[in-house]
């Protein structure tokens, strides 16, 4: 059984069809990209597998289970978490406290033992806060632990927001664009970074991404999306040489260049 299964999903605004028809199928494990030029649907269908939209039409089917419809916190406690394109951290907290928020949304103590500050609350607290330090540790942000997020470089900001979506014990990860605005160096340890997740936490991947270089050096299979269509997909040799996808980038070839 797939761990994923969008079935013909897809959106629409008024009389604009933003998605439709969408198909797709994740294996437990995989590292798949999402690719397509601006405004080709990729984000929105991010967007529909977490809750944010809900589906005018198909469906989406996650670990056995029927999504649509289901809220986005819903939608993190079934196992799928994600960033996204612009990072979203809360930039006055500190680094610990970002990661720490994703645990307090799993938490399963009641709200009376918060008011009445029970020894379960401040046990539950410090669990919290002892898991949050091993994830800054594999993400190499220890030593920023009580430093503003906003304070952080931008390439240790993004590390920070996968922490944060790692945090919350996903058994999917969605990742919108994580090389946006990176260097190549950041970029290639960011790649690095990618695998060591997926092989670390057992993680099934999907990311969106016009870092051509980055998605087709460590995705196994690609999907392709135009105006709001699937037109392709397939390994990364196959979308390299896709007559349709080379049209939808403007003739250019889709191999090592950014889209």
């Amino acid at each position: 059984m797939a761990l994923l299964e969008v079935k013909n999903a897809g959106i629409q605004f008024g009389g604009l069809k933003a998605v439709s028809g969408f198909n797709m199928r994740l294996n437990q494990g995989e590292l798949v990209g999402l690719i397509g030029p601006n405004g080709a649907g990729k984000t929105t269908s991010f967007n529909l597998l977490t809750g944010v939209y809900v589906p005018t039409e198909g469906e989406i089917i996650f670990n056995g289970k029927r999504l649509n419809g289901l809220p986005p916190y819903k939608v993190t406690q079934s196992g799928i978490s994600r960033t996204f394109q612009n990072i979203r951290l809360f930039s006055e907290l500190s680094v610990l406290d970002n990661v720490k928020v994703a645990y307090h949304s799993l938490a399963k103590n009641s709200i009376l033992s918060s008011i009445f500050r029970l020894p379960s609350h401040f046990s539950e607290e410090k669990n919290m806060e002892d898991k949050a330090l091993e994830f800054l540790k594999i993400f190499k942000l220890e030593r920023f632990k009580d430093e503003k997020a906003k304070n952080l470089p931008y390439g240790q900001q993004r590390r920070l927001e996968i922490a944060r979506a790692l945090a919350a014990g996903p058994k999917l990860l969605l990742l919108d664009e994580p090389a946006a605005g990176m260097n190549p160096q950041e970029t290639h340890e960011l790649m690095e970074l990618i695998a060591f997740i997926r092989e670390q936490f057992d993680l099934t991947i999907l990311l969106i991404e016009h870092d051509m270089q980055l998605v087709m050096g460590i995705c196994e299979r690609i999907y392709v999306l135009d105006h709001g269509q699937l037109i392709a997909e397939g390994t990364p040799e196959v979308i390299r040489s896709h007559p349709k996808v080379i049209e939808a980038y403007l003739g250019e070839e889709v191999s090592d260049e950014h889209a």
